[in-house]
């Protein structure tokens, strides 16, 4: 048994961090709140991130036209019937959702927080969209619930940010999540693998890189390519190199061993919708690419932090 897993998993599971924290199931509600981004609205640039839907990567969000109290429970209730006693967090996932007057923030966080059960938020955003009065803000909020700030990285390289219209630097990351670890605020990031032209070596610098940060937890994607973006249109006319799914596991497997066995590993793949997503299709059998991740590991005999770095 490995040392953070409840099922023989070679990385730091979140059902097991999760488990430990609060001792029962815990169940992620993800929520779309309405807001923009920076690099939509003109704020740092328009059109936002190549990749990006709609729907601000909230596919698997709630209705944008129903109240956050009526998303929540639209899933609650159907959770409740499979999971008794299981507690809840708000995930504000679709777009950035710190990107708002702390007045405006306060109203829809303060929503979630009180409905039953829910023991704590995950909030997704930017590392330019945290002013100073939301840092105080989140300062506040972490001291009276269980709070965690994703933070959207995708990559280190200013080439591949340029490409996919990124609009923040790495400079500008590295120093949000000191500013919120100084406070004592979770910090989780979110990559993406294969994103166009990207060699395994650059998707292998960008862990290595983020083990050097003080942060909490990684979400690992592969990148999709989705109907209506501007990403559909560049790979139709460029034909960039999609990674396979072997590749695609090989390269999170060295990615694994890269990072220190403390980080929690919040997903390894992504949860494509089937009547968007254009390539790779091999991306809709989620559990398949899980299952060859954990074989690999085990064919290999290696582990999350094999070959990691002290930050």
């Amino acid at each position: 048994m490995f040392k953070y897993t409840l099922d023989n998993k070679r990385y730091h599971t979140l059902n097991y961090f999760f488990n430990k924290k609060f001792n029962c199931k815990i169940a992620k509600i993800s929520l779309n709140a309405g807001f923009t981004c920076p690099n939509i609205d003109g704020k740092v640039g328009y059109g936002g991130c190549i990749y990006c839907s709609k729907l601000g990567s909230g596919e698997h969000a709630g209705n944008v036209e129903d109240s956050l109290t009526v998303q929540f429970n639209k899933v609650k209730n159907v959770i409740d019937k499979k999971w008794k006693n299981a507690k809840y967090i708000g995930y504000f996932q679709a777009h950035t959702n710190t990107y708002a007057k702390v007045s405006v923030l306060k109203e829809k966080y303060e929503e979630i927080l009180k409905q039953k059960d829910v023991v704590g938020l995950f909030i997704a955003t930017r590392a330019d969209a945290i002013s100073d009065d939301v840092l105080d803000y989140l300062e506040e909020l972490n001291k009276k619930t269980y709070l965690t700030i994703e933070l959207g990285l995708q990559t280190i390289h200013e080439k591949t940010a340029k490409l996919i219209n990124r609009c923040h630097s790495l400079e500008q990351f590295d120093k949000m999540v000191s500013l919120l670890r100084k406070r004592n605020i979770n910090v989780v990031v979110h990559i993406i693998n294969g994103l166009p032209y990207e060699t395994k070596e650059m998707m292998l610098d960008t862990v290595k890189h983020l083990n050097s940060l003080d942060i909490q937890g990684i979400k690992i994607h592969m990148l999709n390519i989705i109907k209506d973006t501007p990403l559909e249109k560049m790979y139709l006319k460029e034909k960039f190199h999609l990674l396979t799914k072997d590749e695609y596991v090989d390269i999170v497997v060295r990615q694994l061993e890269l990072l220190r066995e403390e980080i929690v590993i919040h997903r390894l793949t992504s949860d494509p919708d089937l009547d968007t997503l254009i390539e790779p299709k091999w991306l809709l059998k989620k559990f398949c690419v899980l299952n060859d991740i954990d074989k690999l590991m085990k064919k290999e005999d290696t582990y999350q932090g094999k070959y990691a770095k002290e930050k």
